[in-house]
């Protein structure tokens, strides 16, 4: 299991004590950045710059990544290894979104909220809109069929 450390200033946690939403996207954003670092540390199993014979690969780098999650749209910095043999276990390949906030845009829709209404809240609470093929998305979840009514 991947652990890391997150380590935040005084003018963080002011932040975060006010109430300030993005305070929030800025921890989730620099917790899960010190966590992908941690993640290829564990793959490679060396630290930056250090030397083990038990090491895997060597460090490439990063490259830029941006994920819409319920606190916000964060910036995140997702390591790259020499060998191209890293993948992280947060999130799948191409996602954009978190998986938790696409289902409850598509759980929203099934309870008969307009889709303009759902593209308002989520303008509101995350500062970013889904496109109207993501709210009306088939879920992958296989449903159960509806009971008849036999008389």
């Amino acid at each position: 299991m991947t652990r890391a450390q997150i380590n935040l200033d005084a003018d963080q946690i002011q932040d975060l004590l006010s109430g300030d939403t993005n305070g929030m996207r800025l921890l989730v954003q620099q917790a899960v950045n010190q966590f992908l670092q941690a993640e290829l540390s564990e793959h490679l199993h060396a630290d930056p710059g250090e030397r083990t014979g038990e090491r895997r690969g060597y460090r490439n780098g990063t490259y830029a990544r941006r994920i819409t999650t319920r606190v916000g749209t964060i910036e995140l910095e997702v390591p790259r290894d020499r060998d191209g043999t890293f993948r992280t276990e947060l999130f799948e390949r191409f996602q954009r979104s978190e998986r938790a906030l696409v289902l409850a845009l598509m759980d929203m829709v099934v309870h008969g909220v307009a889709t303009r209404k759902v593209a308002t809240i989520t303008e509101t609470l995350c500062g970013h809109s889904f496109s109207k093929s993501t709210t009306l998305a088939t879920p992958s979840i296989s449903l159960l069929p509806l009971p008849t009514n036999s008389r």
